[in-house]
């Protein structure tokens, strides 16, 4: 069973997921959701979703972001991966990425309700233990790489590095 990030033969690891995280941030404001359905169902996240076969990871942000929220992004630039290893085998390797305008209205579908929150004032405590880890980094432009060991909802381990 994995307790550590160093339990996990990253060189082998083969995710069964893998996913996007898009995040518009302009203003001093960042769009988030509360996720409505799935995986991460009523947790405060950012639009995002697996990635369909032939796809890249930035045309899946910018087509989950879409379906999830009702806009179109641009200004889309990649901000880093995170690479989560569940204690039930369950894996995910995501892509993170931050754009900087859009046209539409973020508009509450059945995935996803739109939150603008203040970026000195994220709410953590209703988000994924790891991002409080990541986030300053990606808020700051620096590239990151974050590998994760979870027990369910609980972060039992984890590393960061920076580009």
């Amino acid at each position: 069973m994995f307790q550590k990030v160093e339990d996990v033969d990253w060189a082998n690891w083969d995710p069964r997921i893998r996913a996007t995280l898009l995040f518009v941030i302009r203003d001093g404001r960042i769009l988030l959701i509360h996720k409505k359905t799935g995986f991460g169902q009523g947790k405060i996240s950012g639009p995002g979703g697996k990635i369909e076969p032939g796809e890249t990871p930035e045309a899946c942000a910018i087509r989950e972001t879409e379906e999830e929220l009702c806009i179109k992004v641009s200004g889309v630039e990649y901000a880093g991966e995170l690479f989560f290893q569940f204690t039930d085998d369950n894996s995910i390797h995501g892509y993170v990425f931050t754009a900087t305008a859009f046209e539409g209205e973020p508009t509450e579908t059945e995935e996803a309700a739109p939150i603008w929150s203040e970026i000195d004032n994220l709410p953590f405590e209703h988000m994924w233990e790891d991002d409080h880890t990541w986030f300053p980094y990606m808020l700051s432009g620096r590239r990151f790489s974050g590998r994760y060991v979870f027990d369910g909802d609980q972060m039992l381990d984890d590393v960061i590095e920076l580009d």
